[in-house]
Order: structure tokens, then sequence, then C-alpha cells
């Protein structure tokens, strides 16, 4: 790969991160409303499970209409892993924001209260688990906003460099496209 070419593969994985961090910045709002509204968290799920599909498509079209269809495993692996990492770094931004200035405890308020609830609370008695549970509600109150931050983007860029290995390996072509020409 020549350096003009890296730096090509860069701008756009750049532009696509972007793009993929939206959706998870969608489905993260989703999250948090989905956690009073049943609908609402059904709804992310789908937004964070169509990220491989996302990530696909827009490499498919970096493919066909930048490398004009021909793409090796190795570029399409780091492109989709650029695109995690840099999809990931918007993402962990917007987390940090949102728990640092945003959330003053409603996240961790509103579990512990789906905890309370009478059947929960059964649940959790049967299963010899309130301590636990308690214990674990108070150390999630100690977690830093940039704690959470830094767990999403490296978490997020190992899914990235997995999720990029059948994504890269199905869409890796050695097959011109053809222009059409007017």
């Amino acid at each position: 790969m020549t350096p003009p070419e890296y730096i090509q593969l860069k701008a756009f994985a750049r532009i696509d991160g972007a793009l993929l961090s939206l959706l998870w910045a969608f489905s993260f709002a989703c999250y948090i409303v989905g956690l009073t509204n049943g609908a609402m968290s059904i709804v992310a799920l789908v937004l964070a499970l169509s990220s491989p599909i996302l990530v696909a498509q827009r490499l498919r079209l970096f493919r066909d209409h930048v490398r004009d269809g021909v793409i090796s495993f190795m570029r399409s692996w780091g492109y989709v892993v650029l695109m995690f990492f840099y999809g990931s770094l918007l993402f962990a931004l917007l987390v940090f924001a949102y728990f640092s200035f945003l959330d003053q405890g409603y996240v961790l308020n509103v579990i512990g209260q789906m905890l309370e609830t009478p059947e929960m609370a059964e649940v959790l008695k049967q299963y010899g688990m309130e301590q636990q549970i308690g214990q674990m509600l108070e150390e999630l109150k100690t977690v830093r906003p940039i704690d959470v931050a830094v767990n999403l983007l490296t978490s997020n860029i190992m899914l990235g460099m997995v999720v990029g290995l059948p994504i890269a390996a199905l869409l890796r072509s050695n097959k011109q496209v053809e222009r059409k020409t007017k």
C-alpha cells in the first residue's frame, strides 16, 4: 500500500467511523430510554446488532466506488478495524460526556428500582444473591465516567478486530468494477 492509498483508507475510515458512532449513539440513547420503556430497549438492541451490517455496507461502497472493486483481505480488515477505532473514539467521548454531565445517577437509580420490584426481590432471594447485588450496585456507584468510556473504547476496538475478520473475508475481491461512461 502506497502512502497516498493509506491516507485515502484512513480518510474514508474516519468518515465511516463517524457514521458508525452515530449508529451507536442512537442505540445508546434508545438504551437509556429503554430502561423504562421495553419497546425502546428492543430498538436499542436492533440498532446495536446492525453495526456489522453498516460496516459491511460501507466497506462494500469503499471497495466498489473508491477501489474500483478490488480490495485485499488485509486492506479490508484494516479498513474495518480503523472504522471501529474511529467510531469507538467518538462514541467513547459521547458516553463520557453523557455520564459526566447528563446522567446524574439516572442509570443506576433505574437499575436499583428494577432490582427492588417484588418479583426481582423474590428471584434474588431464591438465588441468595441479595447481598452480592447490593455490593455490585455500591461498586458501580464508584465507577467514574472516564472508566466507562475507556472500557467501551477498548471493548469496541477489540470487537471490531474480531468482527472485521469475517466481513473482510466476505468482501475481499479481485474483480475490477467497470465504470459506466456517459
